[in-house]
């Protein structure tokens, strides 16, 4: 199958290489020159412009930074929906809202193109492995047939339901995430300070009914002062804006939600956007006066037989 992957990121690059892996024939494009010179490479065809892509390609991938980038990329000035083939799949693999999935997949549909939604959950890390989760909404009789490439995709693939849901539960995983970095890193930072081995704290709490996945990846980049989970900060807040649009609009009182976006919203301002998401500790940090750091946590991370993932 030829595949056209819209979108080479931190997620998008190795996703791109999964496909090639299992053997797809992969057209890429992205804005910047050197992720289209990386997926060369490794193999794909790269496309001068989107509709070129979408003109040869027997479904097309999106992963974008944020739903307008997504909504220009495929229903904007030479959108990518317009030069899709008639009967063709968009399968939507960024962080979108729940109305904007299912304001997309209406389109798509107007077009004559299927639409899955597929947003990933499990932290970047776990991309080049294939170890992400993959949230799908869409037909289920669409899922079905591309069972076998999301599988190729990521790790565990659960099937959500009606398109918007993935997108709903994907906002929820992010919320959680992001509040369990905060309490890390006010965790570490009382270990820290009651003199406590932070390398043996952080096996405790691995092994305790504290621990979760985000703690036990991300307090390793805090810890050995990269701070890189591959997740910035602009990104962050973009999630923890849908999450709290949708509390507006259900009628849920996300305290929480509002006061660790008002901190992401500090960290951003002192560090700015660019910066990972872990930064917003260095706040606590130069608070207290003191780093959280520890020896044996390496800046490079093994991902799958030779290939790793540098911190640096």
């Amino acid at each position: 199958m030829v595949i056209g992957f819209i979108g080479l990121g931190q997620l998008g690059s190795r996703l791109t290489r999964n496909l090639l892996q299992s053997g797809h024939t992969v057209v890429a494009y992205d804005l910047d020159d050197l992720s289209m010179e990386a997926v060369r490479t490794s193999g794909a065809v790269t496309a001068n412009t989107t509709v070129a892509l979408a003109r040869i390609s027997e479904m097309v991938i999106t992963c974008l930074p944020s739903p307008a980038a997504s909504r220009d990329v495929m229903a904007g000035k030479n959108g990518v929906l317009q030069a899709m083939k008639a009967g063709s799949t968009w399968m939507e693999m960024s962080t979108t809202s729940v109305a904007e999935a299912r304001k997309m997949h209406d389109l798509a549909a107007d077009h004559g193109i299927n639409m899955l939604e597929a947003p990933l959950t499990g932290g970047i890390h776990r991309a080049a492995s294939g170890e992400m989760t993959i949230l799908v909404g869409g037909n289920e009789d669409l899922y079905d047939s591309h069972f076998e490439l999301l599988e190729t995709l990521g790790g565990q693939v659960i099937y959500m339901g009606a398109v918007g849901n993935a997108s709903l539960v994907k906002v929820i995983t992010n919320l959680l995430c992001l509040v369990d970095l905060i309490a890390a890193g006010e965790a570490l930072m009382l270990a820290k300070k009651g003199g406590l081995n932070l390398g043996t704290c952080y096996q405790a709490i691995c092994a305790s009914s504290g621990s979760s996945r985000e703690f036990e990846d991300w307090a390793p980049v805090i810890l050995n002062g990269t701070m890189n989970t591959g997740f910035t900060t602009d990104l962050g807040l973009k999630d923890l804006g849908l999450v709290a649009d949708l509390g507006e609009q259900y009628g849920v009182p996300l305290k929480l939600t509002h006061f660790v976006k008002s901190l992401f919203e500090q960290s951003r301002e002192r560090f700015g956007g660019d910066a990972w998401t872990p930064y917003v500790i260095k706040m606590l940090e130069e608070e207290v006066g003191e780093e959280i750091r520890a020896e044996g946590f390496s800046k490079r991370v093994k991902i799958v037989g030779s290939e790793s993932f540098t911190w640096e």
